[in-house]
């Protein structure tokens, strides 16, 4: 049995932050409760919630107004289109899913033309790692979000780049709502795209992500069915 690691108590202040925001359907430029309305909702010490907002500030998703407050601010470097405040995560799985069936495959090709060797020795690396820690039942979302930022990066668009968040927080929210449900079409779709890029093959490539996007739209589609 894995010993959980605790969060520092500034980090789970600051998730707690976010989770007010979406649970009060807070939108980008209202204003926070002040220290000490968040200190009794929270259940912590004013410095704590201090650190928080210091975090979250830093992150760009608050900003403190000199005499005024504590607002919500948009341009979050991770999470740019603020997806992060979206209440309906599952209705946010199956619309960013849309969005990485557009654009992914075509990263993936593009990954096959242009990657050079150290590229897929960095993806061939990150494979492993992905399939170690889904086998050891070890959570493998930071890895697998790895490895999709080194395929986008692979492609030597620079477009990519900023499309990479959009991926990343789609992978983090289908993790979430299907609770890690495809491991085994996980690791065995990212050896396909691993192999395909390795061999130059764009054509195999774009339907290797094809089908990989496909194994979580069926999920997801189950998902949905369960609950309407």
């Amino acid at each position: 049995m894995k010993e959980e690691i605790t969060k520092p108590l500034g980090e789970t202040t600051s998730e707690k932050i976010i989770k007010l925001i979406v649970d009060e359907n807070l939108k980008i430029g209202d204003k926070l409760p002040n220290e000490y309305e968040l200190a009794d909702k929270l259940g912590v010490g004013r410095s704590t919630i201090r650190e928080a907002i210091k975090a979250l500030v830093s992150r760009n998703i608050l900003e403190i107004k000199r005499g005024s407050g504590t607002f919500i601010k948009c341009g979050v470097a991770d999470d740019p289109l603020g997806l992060m405040f979206v209440k309906d995560k599952l209705k946010l799985a199956v619309d960013l899913l849309e969005i990485r069936f557009m654009i992914e495959p075509k990263i993936a090709s593009l990954a096959a033309i242009n990657a050079t060797k150290e590229d897929i020795e960095e993806l061939s690396k990150l494979c492993d790692e992905v399939e170690e820690l889904i086998l050891n039942g070890i959570p493998h979302m930071e890895k697998d979000i790895e490895f999709h930022t080194a395929i986008a990066r692979s492609s030597k668009n620079l477009v990519t780049t900023s499309l990479v968040p959009i991926i990343n927080k789609s992978i983090a929210v289908f993790i979430d709502v299907t609770n890690t449900q495809l491991k085994n079409e996980t690791i065995e779709t990212h050896k396909e795209i691993l192999n395909a890029i390795k061999n130059k093959n764009a054509n195999e490539a774009h339907d290797a992500m094809l089908l990989h996007l496909a194994y979580n739209r069926r999920n997801i589609n189950r998902i949905v069915a369960e609950k309407n």
